[in-house]
């Protein structure tokens, strides 16, 4: 099962790298001043971003500890 838990591995720091994206995405727009309308429909978009970052790294992490236990 150490296939499992490399595919996991690697799903949990995609995801991670995912959420750092998301952190400076949303720390640049905060910067450029715009529109308070503007400026929420384009942290909008990161909130989706950051949600379907939060679940690859769950299941990356579930896919390490099911590899671990099976393994």
């Amino acid at each position: 099962m150490g296939w499992l838990v490399l595919l996991g591995t690697a799903m949990a720091v995609v995801g991670i790298g995912l959420l750092g994206y998301c952190i400076y995405s949303a720390f640049s727009i905060k910067k450029t001043g715009l529109e308070d309308a503007e400026m929420r429909q384009q942290l909008q978009k990161i909130v989706a971003i950051n949600m379907g970052a939060l679940l690859l790294s769950v299941l990356g992490l579930m896919c390490v500890v099911l590899g671990v236990f099976l393994g």
